[in-house]
């Protein structure tokens, strides 16, 4: 078994544009003050890393690497979040997503698309560069304005979906094998891949692709009424990322799962920092541990209530609390019989002479 690494942040949510939070150097500062030990990195800010020049050069790549390295830091993970986004974006949603863009290819569609998609293959070489194991992003969406099957869905359009979706990923899943990564999708509502289901949907379009894995946020499974742990227990071997991130779900009688189009405030199903809501984060450390997963946990802050900064200097403290220091050896060696091949099989009977 092996211990998980952390504790780590995901940089996006606290980007700004007053010090210390506007410049890669200044962030990193910050985290490193708090104690994370590792960073995960958005590539949607070029301020912060540039996705397109990280592929094609080792040079600026090693100073990204020394940079953070400076601070005591190590990169969890490149994201690609809103680039993975726009790979695939139904018509309904365009104007919605189009500002995740560059400029130049904002209001036309297929454009759009098509520098999505050369942006997060970009990141799988990014990745390699940077010696990482696995990658962070979306899936977008094709579906999910059918989501509710009312109107009656007609017969065939999930399946073809899923094969559109798989068209456009397979290429991209093939950029990652290429350079070693392991290509998590978050699974997420908003997105085609956003439980369970959905995630069996995809493999089996994608062949069962071997780089096709998950970043497991157990938030988004609380506000869906998902039982969280017990996908760890499905899903662990496909586990290559892990956002540590709180939820709660308090419906009334008044709303559930769907929020009757409330702020996330008046929602029964919120975000919260960690430690607010109601995840059993011990019970999901402990399975990440029993199944071996590799990689890092990294807080990713979202909270209707508290300030974000003060959800980062708790949240290290947090995970660093609940990581498991995986035995070295079984807790009863102690009392080891030590027995030879021929006592098991005097033990068992089975030694012949009878």
């Amino acid at each position: 078994m092996q211990t998980i690494k952390g504790p780590a942040i995901f940089l996006a949510q606290f980007v700004g544009d007053a010090p210390p939070f506007d410049t890669l150097d200044g962030l990193a500062g910050w985290a490193a003050g708090l104690g994370f030990e590792g960073v995960q990195l958005p590539t949607n800010d070029p301020r912060l890393f540039d996705v397109a020049r990280a592929a094609d050069s080792q040079t600026y790549c090693d100073e990204i690497a020394g940079l953070l390295s400076r601070h005591g830091l190590a990169i969890t993970e490149l994201s690609t979040h809103l680039q993975g986004q726009l790979v695939a974006v139904h018509p309904a949603y365009d104007a919605l997503f189009d500002g995740f863009a560059a400029p130049e290819v904002r209001g036309r569609p297929a454009a759009r698309t098509e520098w999505a998609i050369s942006q997060v293959k970009a990141a799988a070489k990014a990745s390699q560069r940077l010696g990482l194991a696995a990658h962070v992003t979306f899936s977008g969406a094709l579906a999910w304005p059918y989501l509710y099957p009312w109107p009656q869905r007609p017969a065939g359009l999930v399946e073809e979906a899923f094969a559109e979706l798989a068209r456009r990923w397979r290429p991209i899943l093939d950029a990652f094998d290429e350079a070693g990564v392991d290509l998590c999708y978050e699974l997420h509502p908003g997105e085609d891949l956003h439980d369970g289901v959905t995630f069996e949907r995809f493999l089996a379009a994608v062949g069962e692709h071997p780089r096709a894995s998950i970043l497991y946020d157990p938030s988004h499974f609380v506000l869906q009424q998902l039982d969280y742990l017990a996908f760890i227990d499905l899903y662990h071997a496909r586990i290559k990322a892990f956002h540590v991130k709180d939820a709660e779900f308090r419906p009334d009688g008044r709303q559930g799962v769907y929020g009757g189009y409330s702020g996330w405030v008046e929602r029964a199903g919120r975000f919260r920092s960690l430690g607010d809501g109601q995840i059993d984060f011990v019970g999901i450390f402990s399975k990440l541990a029993q199944y071996d997963y590799p990689g890092w946990a990294v807080l990713e802050w979202e909270c209707a209530l508290k300030h974000p900064e003060d959800g980062a200097a708790e949240g290290a403290d947090f995970i660093r609390g609940h990581i498991i220091r995986v035995a070295e050896r079984a807790f009863d060696d102690f009392a080891g019989s030590g027995v030879d091949a021929a006592q098991l099989k005097s033990l068992l009977g089975t030694g012949g002479g009878r």
